[in-house]
């Protein structure tokens, strides 16, 4: 054997004994099969959640101790050594109670998080062989209210706002929607983009509103905004009067609103794109759901680590929630029996 070729198998051995470099390094989502290798199964999961609920190690819910262990029979539930409480990993989180293996929810906060167009419940329950689509729906509505960080912070800074609508049709609806600021057979929101000096945006906040009034305008920006912020509009003047912050309207005229207003008009040209193509028409119903998940991706467009580690970390703070809940219906079970 040359030289040469000793000194490239050195190099070649080298490289093979290296540590695997960071699978985002390049802020692109690891393929399925890299993170299926990632998360073989639901103890990998389960250790995965524990780390990221107890980052200081376990403490026990019931009583604050500091020292427990992990059971062999189940990898994901912990035993206190004080008062011998058992406590899972995934309970008094989004997940408690799940029938569903845990690696099916990291599969479905892989697609919900990376999937640039979205995924809806039938999509969800296909690919991922959940039994019924009932479960499928479930999961994903679990994963759209942990979308929203309750620590989050409101936009700063240059800031576009605007109104739109989004056409549906329901079967008490007129067939044919009003024009302009009209109502009818409409779903009315307001949108915010937090723009860059050079000319480039940010974060993004959407909201459903019930009218176009001076008062469910200025409310959305006072909540999505911070006081002192400079806010772009297109001269509506429902906008007049805003307080604590710099409002500059640039009056569109005859000149196209994308044209004034570009970041804003791009987001709601993207979600009613969404809107159409994957869910068939939104529904008023859940609408701040789809308006939630789309600005969770938006936010996180590139940085994709953050997209599904924060989605799952979140789901890890918030209270459990059940179906009944979540439809706004009487759990059956709850409901005493009528008298004979």
């Amino acid at each position: 054997m040359t030289l040469d070729r000793s000194g490239a198998l050195a190099y070649k051995n080298k490289m093979a004994t290296r540590p695997r470099p960071y699978r985002w390094k390049y802020d692109r989502p690891p393929s399925l099969q890299e993170f299926m290798a990632e998360f073989p199964d639901d103890a990998a999961c389960a250790e995965w959640l524990a780390k990221r609920r107890w980052p200081d190690g376990f403490t026990c819910p019931s009583c604050d101790c500091r020292k427990g262990w992990k059971l062999e029979t189940r990898s994901w539930l912990w035993q206190c050594a004080k008062c011998g409480k058992q406590t899972s990993v995934t309970a008094g989180t989004i997940l408690h109670g799940t029938h569903l293996p845990l690696r099916t929810w990291f599969l479905a906060v892989y697609l919900v998080a990376t999937h640039s167009n979205g995924m809806s419940a039938l999509q969800l329950q296909s690919k991922l062989g959940i039994g019924s689509y009932k479960s499928a729906w479930l999961l994903l509505h679990k994963l759209r209210k942990a979308v929203v960080d309750p620590e989050r912070t409101p936009l700063a800074g240059i800031v576009e706002a605007d109104e739109s609508s989004i056409p549906f049709l329901a079967k008490t609806d007129p067939i044919c929607g009003g024009q302009g600021r009209s109502h009818d057979g409409k779903i009315l929101i307001i949108g915010a983009v937090e723009c860059t000096g050079d000319g480039k945006s940010r974060r993004i906040r959407l909201s459903r509103i019930v009218d176009y009034t001076s008062s469910s305008l200025k409310e959305f920006i006072e909540k999505a905004t911070s006081a002192g912020s400079t806010i772009i509009t297109d001269g509506f003047s429902s906008y007049l009067g805003m307080e604590g912050r710099k409002h500059v309207p640039k009056v569109v005229g005859i000149m196209a609103a994308h044209i004034v207003l570009p970041w804003i008009h791009k987001v709601f040209t993207n979600l009613k794109r969404l809107g159409l193509g994957v869910y068939h028409g939104f529904r008023g119903k859940n609408i701040q759901a789809y308006l939630d998940e789309f600005t969770y991706r938006w936010n996180r467009k590139r940085s994709f680590e953050t997209a599904w580690s924060n989605l799952l970390g979140i789901g890890l703070r918030i209270p459990p929630m059940t179906y009944w809940t979540l439809t706004g219906r009487p759990s059956p079970k709850r409901t005493s029996p009528a008298a004979a």
